[in-house]
């Protein structure tokens, strides 16, 4: 990859189209008390927000999990990040890359395993008063968990400098639609014992309406490059940081696209760099060789081990 072309741009913009894997309908997200975000364009399109930038952060690092391992993909291994043991039994409850909030987690800092909050502490308590030094928060991130540097936290603890540490997103995604249509259907829970059961308990014929919609899909990706810059953590770490964005919006666009049951969706063509346009994002095999040796460069700003057990009970 050739970082070069990325010069003093401030942004890597991304974008590509999307369709249903099979047929022309797909379901959106929905959001309590409003349903399918509809909107009008500029233009006088109709539009559809099908994945918000929050779910897409959360699919993004998906992305980097291996479910059948309970482990990073191959690719990231010796990237840190804070793993949550059950006391008792030792099995994994969740980590950092898994967490919506990443360290910020209630498993990880409310923990009665106090001995990642009084690390995190002690390495933040020079923040405790005057201006958030944002260099020493990057350094102490990247430490523990990169991610967190890529997808933003917000350390909302009294106790870590007043609540005031946060990072925004340096990776952000959405996909919407164009020039939809609702696709209006519906179905019957059905009930062959008695279908006149009272449904508040879940007895009886049930009706209920759906809607699907089509339209055109786009799925865009924006890469803060100042952001990343700003870390003041240097070259070797910009460029981590970088490739990793990269290579997990590579991994979720070849497979990690099944949003909802009904929201089945497959890249038409590939990623298409806006801006810079001269900057190519290799494919994902490049990715797989390049990461172990990127990883190997920031070794020594990790913690050791890379991966922090916190151990977490009721």
């Amino acid at each position: 990859m050739d970082f070069s072309k990325l010069g003093d741009e401030q942004r890597v913009l991304l974008e590509v189209e999307l369709k249903p894997v099979q047929g022309t309908r797909f379901q959106p997200t929905g959001f309590p008390d409003i349903g399918a975000a509809t909107y009008q364009s500029s233009d006088g399109k109709q539009m559809l927000l099908v994945e918000s930038a929050q779910s897409m952060a959360n699919r993004l690092e998906e992305a980097c999990w291996d479910e059948n391992k309970n482990t990073l993909v191959a690719p990231l291994t010796g990237l840190p990040f804070i793993m949550v043991n059950e006391t008792k039994t030792g099995r994994m409850i969740t980590n950092s890359i898994l967490e919506s909030h990443r360290i910020n987690s209630p498993y990880i800092l409310e923990s009665k395993d106090k001995s990642f909050f009084d690390k995190l502490k002690k390495e933040l308590e020079v923040m405790e008063t005057g201006r958030v030094d944002n260099k020493a928060l990057a350094k102490t991130l990247m430490k523990y968990d990169p991610n967190s540097l890529l997808h933003g936290v917000f350390l909302a603890k009294k106790e870590l400098a007043g609540g005031r540490l946060r990072v925004p997103r340096a990776v952000s995604a959405f996909v919407e639609a164009e020039d939809v249509n609702v696709a209006a259907s519906g179905g019957v829970k059905k009930d062959e014992v008695n279908p006149s059961g009272d449904a508040k308990k879940g007895f009886g014929h049930v009706p209920f309406a759906r809607d699907e919609y089509t339209g055109k899909l786009n799925a865009y990706f924006s890469i803060d490059l100042s952001q990343i810059k700003s870390y003041g953590l240097g070259k070797d770490a910009e460029n981590l940081l970088i490739t990793l964005a990269l290579f997990k919006i590579r991994r979720m666009l070849e497979g990690g696209l099944r949003f909802r049951t009904a929201c089945d969706l497959q890249a038409v063509g590939d990623l298409k760099v806006t801006k810079p346009s001269e900057f190519v994002v290799p494919p994902l095999n490049e990715f797989n060789a390049k990461m172990p040796e990127m990883i190997r460069k920031c070794k020594g700003m990790f913690a050791e081990p890379p991966v922090t057990v916190v151990e977490y009970s009721e």
